[in-house]
Parts: structure tokens; sequence; C-alpha cells
């Protein structure tokens, strides 16, 4: 499989960008209405986690999680923003900015090179 030649950032990394998908896709699911959506929503939900149980092979688990949540909250309130008219205010912009800074000073602390 693809995720086990990818780096511990790297997997972590899409492990995250995954998190997006499917937290996309259980909003576009309905409620689980809608099959196509349900489906897409259980693969990407299944291939963030393989992406993450990689990461945390290298990368200390409390770090990874953070950083998978993070990456996932930060992308998912974009997601919202521009496809689902979530509000985009000035402080709420500000606030996803500091969650990327924690997320970068995460790594920048974790002594992990990988």
């Amino acid at each position: 499989m693809l995720l086990v030649m990818l780096s511990g950032w790297t997997a972590l990394f899409v492990a995250g960008c995954f998190e997006v998908g499917f937290t996309s896709f259980l909003k576009l699911s309905d409620g689980f209405s809608r099959p196509v959506y349900v489906v897409l929503f259980v693969i990407t939900a299944a291939l963030s986690f393989a992406a993450l149980s990689m990461a945390v092979r290298t990368i200390p688990l409390g770090t990874a999680y953070a950083v998978w949540t993070g990456i996932g909250a930060f992308g998912t309130a974009i997601v919202g923003m521009v496809f689902f008219k979530d509000p985009a205010s000035l402080s709420r912009i500000f606030f996803l900015s500091t969650l990327i800074l924690s997320i970068i000073g995460l790594k920048l602390v974790s002594g992990d090179a990988s």
C-alpha cells in the first residue's frame, strides 16, 4: 500500500486531508441518507485512520492526534466556509490561523525528523 512508503509526518498530513474528506462527505450524506456520499465517507474515514496509524509508528501519539485533529478542524472549517456557506468572520479566520501555528509548533518541538 502507498501509505507504507510515506514518512510519519507525510502520512499524518495525508491522514488530516482524508479527515477533511470524511467530514465533508458526512455533511453531504445528509444523515447517511445519500448512499454515494456514505460510501465516500467510509472510504475516506478508513484511509484517514490507516494513514494516522502509519504516522503513530514514528510520531508520539499525543502529537499525532493533536496535529491530525488540527488539520481536520482547519480544513473542515475552510471547506465549510467555501462550499457550505459557513460564517467566515475575521475572528474565526484569526483563530483558525492560530490553530495552524500550533500545528507548526508541534512539528518543530516534536524532535522527530521523519
